[in-house]
């Protein structure tokens, strides 16, 4: 039997990717990546999509080292915070995954935070760059703000940047309850 081309495309959200991420926080601030397009602005932890056959600690540690400069040993670990469950149609012409993200959290010293990037250069398709500023922002400040995934309220709601989570598992993020950026 041979395939058409129509059962060679992926239905939406047929793919799973692994994205790790982190929270890295220096007392009550956290730094998150800024974006600012021409259209919308928004923020996300620093992260990325875990590759084929790496290990999640080794994703997040590579992440954190390519968009804050931060080597992982230099920071106290926190564990994991987080995971939410990602299924939004997105523009573009591939079917879009469903993405599952892992968020850790870390903290770090203001020697630590000295150190650290500004800037972060997230490479496009075309081979040009998309700059993310690095923001500082107040934990306690980040439930209006438009973070992606949207952990703001959660984050808000932390009683304190090292509070202890007895559920990771935040609601899931789909077309219902959010439209892509």
């Amino acid at each position: 039997m041979t395939s058409t081309p129509e059962q060679l495309t992926a239905a939406p959200f047929s793919r799973i990717k692994i994205r790790t991420g982190a929270l890295v926080f220096c007392g009550d601030e956290v730094a998150l990546i800024r974006r600012d397009r021409s259209d919308s602005t928004h923020y996300t932890p620093p992260g990325g999509n875990v590759e084929h056959g790496e290990d999640l600690d080794d994703a997040l540690a590579r992440e954190l080292q390519e968009e804050l400069g931060l080597d992982v040993a230099q920071a106290e670990a926190g564990g994991l915070l987080w995971v939410i469950d990602q299924r939004v149609t997105r523009p573009g012409p591939t079917p879009p995954p469903r993405k599952l993200h892992m968020i850790y959290r870390l903290h770090i010293t203001e020697d630590v935070r000295a150190t650290l990037a500004e800037q972060e250069f997230d490479e496009l398709p075309d081979g040009s760059h998309e700059v993310g500023v690095i923001d500082w922002v107040d934990r306690r400040k980040a439930a209006d703000l438009p973070i992606f995934p949207p952990i703001g309220p959660a984050l808000a709601a932390l009683p304190d940047p090292r509070a202890l989570i007895t559920d990771a598992a935040l609601g899931p993020v789909t077309d219902d309850n959010y439209t892509w950026v």
